[in-house]
């Protein structure tokens, strides 16, 4: 039975999960957040390591309704906005200026896979000890997903019992991408998670910063016509534009333009037009304790 299936829908309606990534960034990004959930947006994952986490935290301890996941951090990609790991015994996650590796080549090139465990179960860990209710893992920049922490990923989504960012892929796409090579790994792990029980994807689309300002909204009903029947994941950046998060990413605007239009009744109109379902994270690890 399709995972659609056993949350009630029908095998060809169209399930969309609208996912917020980077919540607890900055200030800037809790609160595009925070308003895109109060809209079309249906869940979001946290970076723990980040210097408004607290903050979030603090929000999602009143605010039982969030659907809120870890989103697992292991880089610190901004030239100037920097943090580092939680743990003080990863080496091969720090750069030379005491933060993260700013791309996943380093880290991948510089960590352990024993490094990455420790330091990733530390932010499921803290999370829920700062009283979120985490419904899901994914991950920063894809650093997790790479061959060689795919492992590790796998076992906190089993250990927490807890769904995670996980396509369907199939070689051609994989290709597609330049990560053909990629292939036999991603097909187990989809083949283990299955067997486990955990939800996987049958389409994604993380394409959400591509567009020239003031065309987000075309955008974004491009890259949901292209998703088809089945569960799927689609992923914003929404973030509150101005002073902070112009002096952190030059994306800023794209960013606030996704808060603005996921929050102001523009992608609910699109969702509705389209007869796109929508759901959260929530229900999906019902499935996975179930």
């Amino acid at each position: 039975m399709k995972t659609v299936e056993r949350l009630g829908f029908g095998k060809e309606d169209r399930v969309v999960v609208v996912h917020v990534d980077d919540v607890g960034m900055c200030h800037a990004g809790n609160e595009g957040a925070l308003r895109a959930l109060e809209g079309a947006a249906t869940c979001g994952s946290v970076m723990v390591p980040c210097p408004a986490f607290e903050e979030i935290a603090r929000i999602a301890r009143e605010r039982a309704d969030l659907d809120l996941g870890v989103h697992l951090t292991l880089n610190a990609e901004y030239e100037t906005y920097r943090w580092g790991p939680l743990r003080d015994d990863v080496p091969g996650l720090v750069s030379p200026d005491g933060g993260m590796w700013r791309t996943t080549a380093e880290t991948v090139d510089n960590a352990t896979p024993e490094e990455v465990e420790r330091e990733l179960r530390a932010q499921v860990d803290r999370a829920l000890e700062a009283g979120i209710d985490v419904t899901h893992l994914d991950t920063h920049m894809g650093t997790a997903l790479e061959p060689k922490f795919a492992h590790v990923y796998a076992e906190l989504a089993l250990d927490y019992q807890l769904p995670v960012f996980l396509p369907r892929v199939d070689r051609s796409q994989l290709e597609g991408l330049g990560m053909g090579d990629r292939y036999e790994v991603y097909a187990r792990l989809i083949d283990r998670a299955e067997g486990a029980g955990l939800p996987v994807l049958d389409h994604f689309n993380i394409d959400s910063l591509s567009f020239s300002p003031g065309t987000g909204a075309e955008h974004n009903a491009r890259r949901l016509d292209g998703l088809g029947p089945g569960l799927s994941w689609l992923l914003i950046h929404a973030a509150r534009g101005g002073p902070e998060l112009e002096s952190i990413t030059p994306d800023w605007r794209q960013r606030d333009e996704e808060h603005r239009i996921y929050s102001d009744g523009t992608m609910e109109q699109t969702f509705s037009r389209a007869g796109v379902r929508r759901i959260g994270l929530r229900p999906l690890r019902d499935l996975v304790r179930a």
